[in-house]
């Protein structure tokens, strides 16, 4: 299974969690990394090469920190540019049909924080909902989200225990649900 990590982190290098979780993903040789504002510094998203990145491969995960309970603004602006009517959806759409997509999130928020009953009130696949909607909608299968929670709490061994569990996650994660 060819897998394409589309990492939408708006300061990459700054960034403990997934900074360590890329340079584990580039040990594996296996899975194609692409940096979303490495690549488009200016937003302006070349949307036949990512096209064909996506065709290219069966499971894409997109890898970002949770932002304001969403997307990065550069991320949002691929899913909006990339995704077009007759390539995504629509009648004549195949391009994503079976395609795995799934979600390796960083969040600040302890995980009893994301509980309906914590100081966020929804659960991350509450929150994660229109990207498992956005996957069924493109005829896609939903993958199980992987998270690390408290990101404040960086330790050498945390950081290691994580990028170890991401990439045993994607080489492991059954979908969630099937392709309409």
């Amino acid at each position: 299974m060819k897998t394409l990590v589309i990492v939408a982190h708006p300061n990459l290098e700054a960034s403990n969690w997934n900074k360590a979780w890329v340079e584990e993903l580039r040990k594996q040789g296996d899975i194609t990394i692409h940096d979303l504002y490495k690549e488009y510094p200016t937003e302006n998203i070349d949307v036949q090469r990512e096209q064909q990145l996506v065709e290219a491969h069966d499971r894409i995960i997109f890898q970002y920190p949770l932002y304001w309970y969403s997307t990065p603004p550069l991320l949002k602006r691929w899913f909006d540019s990339v995704l077009q009517y007759n390539w995504a959806y629509g009648p004549e759409a195949t391009a994503t049909k079976g395609k795995e997509i799934g979600a390796a999130i960083s969040t600040y928020g302890t995980t009893d924080s994301y509980q309906p009953t914590g100081s966020n009130g929804f659960t991350l696949e509450q929150i994660l909902a229109p990207l498992q909607a956005s996957a069924r909608f493109i005829s896609a299968v939903y993958l199980p989200h992987f998270t690390v929670n408290d990101t404040s709490d960086v330790t050498p061994e945390r950081l290691a225990q994580s990028s170890k569990a991401y990439v045993e996650h994607l080489r492991t994660v059954k979908p969630l649900a099937v392709a309409k």
